[in-house]
Formats: C-alpha cells, sequence, structure tokens
C-alpha cells in the first residue's frame, strides 16, 4: 500500500501581479540538448521510444474478407502503427554518459596504477562576456503601478458565466497540483533483490576453499543451514580422502587406491540411501498431513451440507407453517364475514359509514378487486439529464456565475441611533420606546407572586354532613303479586317459545348448509373427475411427442455421426497427404544432403588416402633402403608368428567345432523335415488334383479328405493347423526346389546339412 503526497504548486508571480508557468520539456530535449541529463542508458532508450512514438500514426487497414463486418470477433478492420521518423538521420541517438562512466572508470583505475594516464577533459570557451551574453543576463521586469489612495477600490471584474473546457484550462494555467514524495507501508527488505556478489581475483597455484561454495546462491543454500553446513563438512572430509590417496606408479599402489576407492563409494551409496529413507519419512508425513486436512476438509464440508440441508427444511417448515396460519386467518375472516349475516338479508351501501372509516375500500382499495394504486408512479419521477448523470452536473456547476460558487461575506456595519452631540435621532426613537415596553412587559411576566399569609385569630368550624333519610317499602297487595307472576309465567312461554322457532331455523339453516356443502363438493368431484381425464389424455400426448422427438433426434443423431465420420476422415486423408508430400520432400533434401556428404566425404577420404599412401611409401621406400637383411628375416619371422599361424590354428579350431556341431544339426534338421516333407507333399498332390478338377469340373472330395485325413495324421498338430497361405507357400517351396528342402542321410557325402 502506498501513500502519495501531493501539494499544490504556486508559480511565480509575473510583471503584472498573475501566476506565471514553467516551460514543460519538449519531446526532443534527449537528443538536441546539451544539458539534458539522464540517469541511464534504459532511461534514454524509453525517452528515445517515446521520440519515436511522437510520429507514429494509427492507420486503419481494411481487411477484404470482412470489410462490412460489424462483429467484434470478426473486425472489417486492423490497426497498424505508420511509422514516420521525425528526426533526421545524421542525428546521434545514442547516449552521451558513456563517455563519462568510461572517464569514471578511467578515474578509478587511475588511482591504483599510477601509471595510467587520463585524457585531459578540454572545455570549450563558453564566451559570456562574448556572444552568449544573452544566455546569461537578463533585463528585470518592473511591473509599472499607479498609486491609488487608500480610501479607493476598484470593482471586481464581473465575469460572464460561460463554461471552459478542462484541456483548455489545463494549457492555460497548468496543472495545480505536483506530486511531492510517495511512502510505502512495505520495508525495504520486502523489495530487496539478490545480494550483491563482488568480482574477485584468484592468484595463481592456489585454490581457495571459499571458491567450492560458489554454487551456493541467495535462496538456494544461503543463508546456510545445518544441511549446507554439513555438506561443506562432507566435502572437507572427501578432499581430505583424496590427498590421503596414493600415486598411480605401481600395481599395489592402483589396487590399494581401487580399494580405497570403493570403499568410499559403498559409504556413499549407504549415505544417499540414509537420505532416500529420510525423505521418503519427510514424504509419508507430509503425505499423512494432507489426508488428515483432506479429511478434516471433507468432514467440514459434510457438515456444512447437513446444516444446510437442516436449514432449508427449517425454511419449509417455517414456510408452510405460515402459509397454514394465513389459510387460517383467511378462513376465519371469511367464518365471521358469514357469521354476520346469518339470515342473508341484502344490506344497503353506508357511504358515510365508508367515508369515516379510513380502512374501507374507499381509501384503501384491494388488489384482487382490480385496482392497483402504485401502477405507472414512476410518470411522476423527475429524470433530467442535469441531474442524474456527472457530466450534465459538472456542466451545470460550469454554468453557474461565480456569485454561486464563491460566496462573499461581508461584514455588518453597526447602526448608530446616536448623534454626535448625544441626542436620539427621530427615527430611532420609536424602537428605543419599543425596547422599554418589551423590557417592562418581561419584568412583569418574570415576577414572582408572593403567597397569601394565613390569619392568626380566625378558625373555621366545619358542620357535619346531614344522613340522608331512611327508605321505607311499601307491602304489595295480593293481586298486584297475582297478576306479577301471571306476566312472569307468560314471559317465559313467550322466551320458549321463541328459543324453540329459533332453533327449528337454524336445523333448517343448517340442513341448507349441509345440502349446498354436498352440492358442492359433488360438482367439485366431478369436475376434477374430468379434469384427471383430460390431464391423462394430455400426458398421453406428451409421451407421444416426446417419443416421435426422440425418434427424430436419434436419426438425426445417426446422420450427424455419418457426418462427423466422414469428416474426421476426411481430415485425416488431408493429414496423410500433408504428411506423405512433407515427409517426400524431407526424403528428397535428405537424400540430396547425405549424397552431398557422402560425395564430399569420399573425395577428402581419397585425397586424405593417396597423401597417407604416399607418406608411407616415401617411409617404406627410405626403410627398405636402411634395412639389412638380418631385419628382413627378423620382419618375416614375425609376420609368420603373430598371423600365418593364429590364422592357421584358428581355422582348424573352427573347422573342429563345425564338425563336433554337425551331428546335433543333422538331428534338428531331421527331425524338423520329416513332418515338412510329407506336409509339403500332401498340399502339392492335393493342389494337383484341385487344377485337375477345375480342368475336368468336378470336385475332388476323395482328394480332399484324404488331404485332411493326410494333414491330420502328420507328427504334430501344429503341421495339422497350419493356414491355406502357408500351405500355399509351402507348396510353391517344394514345387521349385525339393531337392533342396530334403535332406537324405545315407548318401554319405560330406555336404553341409545347414546349406539348405
Amino acid at each position: 500500500m502506498n501513500r502519495t503526497v501531493t501539494g499544490a504548486v504556486r508559480a511565480p508571480l509575473l510583471g503584472d501581479g498573475r501566476r506565471g508557468q514553467m516551460a514543460p520539456g519538449r519531446t526532443f530535449d534527449c537528443l538536441y540538448d546539451p544539458l539534458y541529463t539522464l540517469s541511464s542508458e534504459k532511461d534514454h532508450s524509453k525517452s528515445n521510444a517515446c521520440v519515436q512514438l511522437v510520429g507514429d500514426k494509427v492507420v486503419k487497414a481494411p481487411m477484404l474478407r470482412s470489410m462490412f463486418s460489424s462483429l467484434i470477433h470478426f473486425p472489417g478492420y486492423s490497426l497498424h502503427l505508420e511509422g514516420k521518423d521525425p528526426m533526421p538521420p545524421f542525428i546521434n541517438r545514442r547516449w552521451r554518459g558513456r563517455a563519462h562512466q568510461c572517464l569514471e572508470a578511467l578515474q578509478q583505475l587511475a588511482v591504483a596504477q599510477s601509471s595510467l594516464q587520463i585524457p585531459q577533459i578540454v572545455y570549450e570557451d563558453p564566451e559570456v562576456s562574448g556572444r552568449n551574453r544573452y544566455k546569461y543576463f537578463a533585463r528585470p521586469l518592473i511591473p509599472y503601478n499607479k498609486l491609488l489612495p487608500l480610501n479607493v477600490v476598484n470593482a471586481m471584474a464581473k465575469t460572464e458565466p460561460c463554461v471552459h473546457s478542462a484541456t483548455k484550462d489545463s494549457k492555460v494555467f497548468g496543472p495545480k497540483l505536483q506530486t511531492l514524495g510517495t511512502q510505502t507501508d512495505y520495508r525495504d527488505g520486502e523489495a530487496q533483490t539478490d545480494p550483491y556478489s563482488p568480482g574477485y581475483v584468484v592468484p595463481s597455484g592456489s585454490v581457495p576453499e571459499l571458491l567450492t561454495l560458489a554454487t551456493l546462491t541467495w535462496g538456494r543454500g544461503l543463508p546456510a543451514g545445518l544441511v549446507e553446513v554439513e555438506m561443506i563438512e562432507r566435502a572437507r572430509e572427501k578432499r581430505a580422502w583424496e590427498a590421503t590417496l596414493p600415486a598411480m606408479d605401481n600395481a599395489s599402489h592402483i589396487a590399494e587406491r581401487r580399494k580405497m576407492m570403493e570403499d568410499m563409494e559403498r559409504k556413499e551409496w549407504a549415505f544417499r540411501e540414509q537420505e532416500i529413507e529420510k525423505l521418503q519419512e519427510v514424504r509419508l508425513e507430509v503425505f499423512k498431513k494432507l489426508l488428515q486436512r483432506r479429511e478434516e476438509n471433507q468432514n467440514e464440508l459434510d457438515a456444512k451440507r447437513l446444516d444446510d440441508h437442516w436449514q432449508n427444511h427449517q425454511k419449509a417448515k417455517e414456510e408452510k407453517i405460515k402459509k397454514i396460519q394465513h389459510d387460517c386467518a383467511l378462513m376465519l375472516r371469511k367464518l365471521i364475514a358469514k357469521r354476520k349475516n346469518v339470515m342473508g338479508k341484502l344490506e344497503r351501501r353506508d357511504i358515510i359509514k365508508e367515508y369515516t372509516d379510513f380502512a374501507s375500500q374507499t381509501y384503501a382499495p384491494l388488489s384482487r378487486i382490480g385496482y392497483f394504486p402504485d401502477n405507472n408512479s414512476e410518470r411522476y419521477v423527475v429524470k433530467n439529464f442535469y441531474l442524474n448523470t456527472f457530466a450534465g452536473l459538472c456542466e451545470l456547476e460550469a454554468s453557474l456565475p461565480d456569485s454561486v460558487t464563491q460566496v462573499e461575506i461581508k461584514a455588518l456595519k453597526p447602526k448608530y441611533t446616536t448623534t454626535k452631540t448625544g441626542f436620539i435621532k427621530r427615527s430611532a426613537r420609536l424602537e428605543v420606546e419599543l425596547a422599554q415596553v418589551h423590557q417592562a412587559l418581561l419584568e412583569k411576566k418574570n415576577k414572582v407572586k408572593e403567597p397569601k399569609r394565613p390569619l392568626r385569630f380566625l378558625e373555621k368550624i366545619e358542620k357535619p354532613v346531614p344522613r340522608p333519610p331512611t327508605p321505607i317499602l311499601e307491602k304489595p297487595s295480593i293481586e298486584e303479586e297475582e297478576t306479577e307472576l301471571a306476566v312472569i309465567c307468560l314471559q317465559k312461554l313467550i322466551r320458549g317459545r321463541a328459543i324453540q322457532n329459533m332453533l327449528s331455523s337454524v336445523e333448517n339453516h343448517l340442513a341448507r348448509e349441509e345440502g349446498r356443502v354436498l352440492a358442492n363438493m359433488l360438482d367439485f368431484l366431478s369436475k376434477e373427475l374430468v379434469r384427471l381425464q383430460e390431464e391423462r389424455k394430455i400426458h398421453a400426448f406428451v409421451m407421444l411427442a416426446e417419443r416421435q422427438r426422440r425418434m427424430r433426434e436419434a436419426e438425426e443423431s445417426g446422420q450427424r455421426q455419418v457426418e462427423e465420420r466422414r469428416r474426421r476422415e476426411e481430415d485425416e486423408v488431408f493429414k496423410q497427404v500433408v504428411k506423405m508430400h512433407q515427409s517426400t520432400i524431407d526424403s528428397y533434401l535428405e537424400d540430396i544432403i547425405l549424397s552431398s556428404m557422402e560425395n564430399t566425404a569420399e573425395e577428402q577420404a581419397r585425397e586424405e588416402i593417396q597423401r597417407m599412401a604416399v607418406e608411407i611409401n616415401d617411409i617404406a621406400y627410405e626403410m627398405e633402403s636402411r634395412r639389412t637383411r638380418l631385419q628382413s628375416e627378423e620382419i618375416v619371422a614375425e609376420l609368420v608368428y603373430s598371423f600365418l599361424i593364429p590364422e592357421a590354428e584358428k581355422m582348424a579350431m573352427r573347422e573342429k567345432v563345425r564338425q563336433s556341431q554337425r551331428k546335433h544339426i543333422f538331428a534338428a534338421h531331421q527331425i524338423i523335415h520329416r513332418g515338412t516333407e510329407r506336409v509339403v507333399a500332401d498340399l502339392a498332390l492335393h493342389h494337383r488334383e484341385t487344377t485337375a478338377s477345375k480342368i475336368m469340373g468336378d470336385p475332388p472330395a476323395g482328394a480332399a479328405s484324404a488331404a485332411l485325413s493326410g494333414t491330420a495324421a502328420g507328427p504334430s498338430a501344429a503341421d495339422s493347423t497350419c493356414s491355406a497361405p502357408v500351405a500355399r507357400e509351402l507348396a510353391k517351396l517344394g514345387e521349385e526346389s525339393p531337392g533342396e528342402t530334403a535332406v537324405n542321410p545315407s548318401d554319405g557325402s560330406d555336404k553341409d546339412p545347414t546349406a539348405s
């Protein structure tokens, strides 16, 4: 994570008080400006690439096949860079800092080698007081400001509400912010590359031990651990052992050296086996950990799946409970609505009640009746380009005048109500009187009333509350009592009759409701039966249509497979043809190259042989001229003992071996050709009979059976089960050379039986 510190850059003041702008770097300064300095050749290459890209222009090149296409994956044109180098060819494009680097390297070498001469740098005359004087001096620009009196302030220039583009403002005023620095959260060690390894010079005749560790690099053995230390110790022991090896000057030292090397090799193999065992143990531990981790992950996944399954069941259960509760509340509301009008009387609409009840259909109509209050509510939403889009907001903000965006706060001046002499002005007298009246009202309002003081010597005597008069019950007469009892009995009779009538009406109503329920149930069952029959018919039609669709899909899939197979065959044929052409070309070129190589090699060998023959002849002639008779006899004797006699012994030994192996070979040939001759004869006879029968037009059944029996009576089952092509080949061989395949053991000739 990086943090960039950005600060505002204040441009220097110009002569008229405005802020100036620094001139930006030019594109070709890296090639023209001698004072333009870069840190390395890499930066120079980047600047040079930017210079090259300035003149490049992207050109649309239409493609002939897809010229009128508007698809993204099949474009109608391609983009190409039209390279135009704006720099003339005589301008040097190389980095000018290389000469400076060479000079610094020479200066460093001159410190160690005093005899090294450094070329002197000659700077050209800058001509400060001559023709280049204008580059080093400038006339100050003193602004002309007319002094104004202190009590005169010029009015602010009124700006017109016009919109300036961002590019124009950036060109005129330049960037107002500049990055001053960047702070990072990462350490320098995290971005550190491999440590620097300086160069070294090894004196002649010395082999430092440190150079044996040159293969260890940072991250691959460095920094050294226990394994690297053990490896270094083993290398030291091996070098010490190599120093103790005896010299190879005689046979005993060679045998001792071989024995020591074999012992060391056995030790190294044992050490390698131990390392392999350790590595296998580490791998086994890692494998166990991976298996355990996989088991834990699988258990967690199973538990998560069970939890998800349980959560889904719980959600389904809650939804079912909510649906049951909703249906229960709905049925209860329906029953309550039916009980309100049990008698089925028609009621008139009470408009006053509907308008007084804010929960009625007048104020809150139900959606199932067909009224949707929220329908087409979006047409009242205000949609404006200047309020809904960022570009519109920017344009609206740019069109506002400066008085809206730049608020000017002016300090209020206090009102003076008195004159210089101390009298109140006439216009302020009314305000002063109103302030006095307001102050008096506030004092009167905030004034606290004093509580009344009680009388010290006055006491009030309370009178007792008078008691109410005692009620007196008059004794009723006997006639009134009898009349009251008769009225009560008559009321009981009337009430019982009314209850009886009500019960009979309720029973009639219940019977009517039961009949209605039964009629509705029978109607529902009949409709369900019709619906079930129609559903079964539709299902049958769907099954037939599905079957027909599957049959058509099977036919189309068969045709598609045939087409794909044909396409693959055509592709394979094309590949084979291309491969054949390529192999033909390769073989042709290979033959040409090999033939040329063979010819060249043959010519060179012939020339070399001729040259060597000439040299050998010269040497032989010279030796012949110097050799004596005794030397000639020694050479002849050496040739006889070295070449002729050993060769004669070899030939005699070969003849003995051949004579000893001849009987075994003869027995093997006799065993092999004993059954082969019979099979060949039978096959030849069968072939002749078949040819004769074809000429005569009658199939030789007996001959075929005889041939089959003859083959079945052979010495082995393998001879009887030979195939027809093999039989034909044997017959042809028997007809062409019957004398070569047969071996007669009784002729007594010395002919080698292996000649057949």
